[in-house]
């Protein structure tokens, strides 16, 4: 066995995972809103405040119609360590070589903060606006067979949402809005500790164009039905690569096409004696765009030039939430996700290993006068442990990835004016 053979093993699937985390659904965040972490995102059909320019434009004409809404809110995401126990295979010829793969990532804290308003209404017609961040990682491995594919693993997404809403009658409302959004990201691998020459440090970043719809319908009997939908965004996320295998050396442009999927929402609410509230929400997101990984290279480069199968598949997410307004000063929630994973086992990697996963959250908001009221909200996202065996996967992963998920904690404030 030489060196050059290992190269070779390891150089293809040790680049071409670069930038995928942009598509995780273990790092998708749906939750940008005091409200929505409270009630784990089945928050679509029965919004109530300026996060409603986010999460359903439609309903900003059923919003008082003499009065601004401004909410701002500041989020903690802790991402535990996920922990793996196994092996990697390296198809290194004539019968391919098993490396101890034992490790864990580390520990990380991630500070993001949104921002939402609604204007009042001019004849039917609302205007809202967005800041938030629906995405994003920071995934980082010390251990050598990890440190060789995904060392390091760090997105930023940031999305601004501006959108209008028009009342067609007291029951219908109707809205869309345009998604800009910028990200950036960076990835290293160092295959040293392995005694190989094998590296990478990549950077990039891109801004793209999507939109969002949205219909809103107030039913008799207190009832609130919604549908929303989240275009795809193909975004080209475009930097500097240097790359180093063996005696082979390379520092120029690198780019790669990604598709961001569309998502869609149907969502129902029910309201009981003007006190409690509890809304469904079916979201699905169309992962199977997501069919291989191509980059660019300002040079052609062999094997890492090589497209990778990914072949995700469309994701279901089942969201149930619970408002429960205690008395004039104090709402409380509540809220439960199940969320699927659109990773099949063969394409799963080091600086993805994602999982289905259990959602649940709460916290309440409270009412100082008329026109301010705060809050804070806890959600916990536990990931189902996962196991590949031999032959299952093909970046040749064998063992199980456990732990992980993700804990947010939330504090926010709206003013209405």
């Amino acid at each position: 066995m030489t060196k050059k053979r290992i190269y070779k093993a390891v150089a293809l699937s040790a680049m071409i995972t670069s930038v995928t985390s942009i598509e995780a659904s273990g790092y998708k965040l749906p939750e940008q809103s005091l409200n929505s972490v409270a009630l784990g995102a089945a928050y679509v059909a029965h919004t109530t405040g300026a996060d409603t320019a986010y999460y359903n434009p439609a309903r900003m004409g059923f919003l008082d119609r003499d009065r601004n809404y401004i909410e701002g809110s500041l989020t903690l995401v802790h991402l535990p360590s996920i922990d793996f126990e196994g092996a990697q295979y390296l198809p290194v010829p004539p019968s391919g070589v098993f490396l101890k793969g034992d490790g864990a990532t580390k520990i990380e804290n991630i500070g993001i903060g949104q921002l939402h308003y609604v204007s009042k209404d001019f004849d039917g017609f609302r205007f809202g606006f967005s800041l938030a961040t629906p995405g994003g990682l920071s995934k980082r491995w010390d251990d050598p067979v990890e440190k060789t594919f995904a060392e390091e693993f760090s997105l930023r997404l940031i999305e601004a949402n501006p959108s209008i809403s028009y009342r067609i009658s007291d029951n219908i409302g109707i809205g869309g809005g345009v998604r800009i959004l910028y990200a950036d990201g960076k990835v290293k691998s160092d295959g040293s500790d392995l005694g190989i020459r094998l590296s990478r440090d990549m950077d990039g970043d891109d801004i793209a164009l999507g939109y969002n719809l949205a219909l809103a319908i107030s039913a008799p009997g207190d009832i609130d039905l919604a549908v929303t939908y989240r275009s795809k965004i193909d975004m080209k996320i475009e930097g500097h690569a240097s790359i180093t295998a063996g005696k082979f050396n390379y520092s120029g442009g690198a780019n790669v096409d990604l598709p961001l999927p569309a998502s869609l929402s149907i969502a129902a609410a029910k309201t009981f004696d003007d006190r409690l509230t509890v809304e469904f929400v079916y979201e699905r997101t169309f992962w199977s765009a997501y069919d291989k990984l191509d980059f660019d290279y300002d040079t052609k480069l062999p094997v890492m030039d090589t497209p990778l199968d990914k072949s995700w598949k469309d994701s279901n997410t089942y969201r149930i939430g619970l408002t429960y307004r205690y008395n004039d000063r104090l709402t409380l929630m509540g809220g439960y996700a199940y969320d699927e994973t659109p990773i099949p086992d063969r394409t799963m990697g080091y600086e993805l290993p994602d999982s289905d996963a259990n959602i649940f959250s709460a916290g309440f908001r409270y009412r100082q006068t008329d026109d301010l009221s705060w809050g804070a909200a806890i959600l916990y996202d536990s990931k189902k442990s996962r196991t590949l065996e031999l032959g299952e996967n093909e970046n040749g992963i064998i063992g199980e990835f456990d732990d992980g998920g993700a804990l947010l904690t939330t504090v926010g404030f709206e003013y209405r004016f």
